[in-house]
């Protein structure tokens, strides 16, 4: 069972989360983020189309306020007609979202992987959002164990366990250092790392040998978004499921080996209290 990582799609998909939140996951939301490919440039024409748009819903700008008001009250006849363009746009609405749904490569929520994170570690996130966002506070790098030491634990546990080592867990393992080297630049740190990863991986080195159980627990989060945009049948996915949840119970039963108790606070990034952190 593979795993599969291609860096051209990766690296598409991750750039346009970069501004989101790491446990916006956590909280309710009303909105809707609407990504670039869906706003409209101003152009002339464009600011006609608005115009009309405006005028056929009945909606006149105030300038002084900067509300939107109704026009005038209107007669039998119109409300009639604006019952069946309501219908019509109705109609014409839920097929927008259906066509937007499909833009995103034809991305399926029931396909997500669902990963279900052990409290100890979602106490592991919200610390380290913590540290690092609010205290100022770094993980000290180069980390030991590193994440291919923890892969490696990980995989010497699984043969003990089962008495052989699986093809399955190797190529699973592969997969997740892949995605760990290819995601962390583009979606794992915060702003206020960005000046220690290009200090610490240099000359090619992968991330995988200098970042540890901190920065990998945030792939997780991630993770059944990146998996989606991967073409996995229905039942190797839910194998797949299986598998990582098993390697996130062997990250909680060796937290206190794993994850740091405190970060480092003697070095930040160049980005301290410039803008809101990602």
């Amino acid at each position: 069972m593979e795993i599969l990582c291609s860096l051209s799609w990766l690296e598409q998909k991750v750039r346009k989360q970069k501004s989101l939140l790491w446990l916006r996951h956590l909280s309710n939301s009303w909105d809707e983020w609407v990504g670039v490919d869906r706003l409209m440039k101003h152009t002339e024409e464009n600011v006609m189309k608005q115009q009309a748009l405006d005028k056929k819903q009945g909606v006149d700008k105030n300038p002084k306020s900067g509300r939107s008001a109704q026009t005038k009250p209107k007669s039998s006849a119109d409300a009639k007609l604006d019952k069946e363009d309501l219908k019509n746009n109705v109609s014409k609405g839920k097929k927008r979202k259906s066509d937007s749904g499909a833009e995103k490569d034809n991305v399926s929520l029931e396909k997500l992987v669902r990963i279900q994170i052990p409290s100890t570690l979602r106490k592991q996130l919200v610390d380290d959002w913590e540290f690092v966002t609010q205290q100022d506070k770094l993980v000290k790098l180069p980390r030991s164990p590193t994440v291919d030491d923890i892969l490696t634990k990980y995989l010497e546990y699984r043969s003990k366990k089962d008495g052989m080592m699986t093809d399955s867990i190797g190529e699973i393992l592969k997969g997740i250092r892949c995605y760990f080297d290819k995601a962390l630049p583009v979606m794992l740190l915060y702003k206020k790392e960005r000046k220690q990863y290009h200090e610490a991986v240099v000359d090619n080195v992968s991330p995988s040998t200098i970042y540890g159980a901190e920065h990998l627990l945030r792939l997780f989060v991630k993770l059944p978004e990146l998996l989606a945009y991967v073409n996995i049948e229905e039942e190797t996915l839910t194998r797949l499921q299986q598998k990582l949840l098993d390697f996130l119970k062997f990250l909680q039963k060796n937290h206190s080996t794993f994850f740091l108790s405190a970060y480092d606070g003697s070095k930040v990034s160049e980005g301290k209290g410039k803008g809101k952190d990602e």
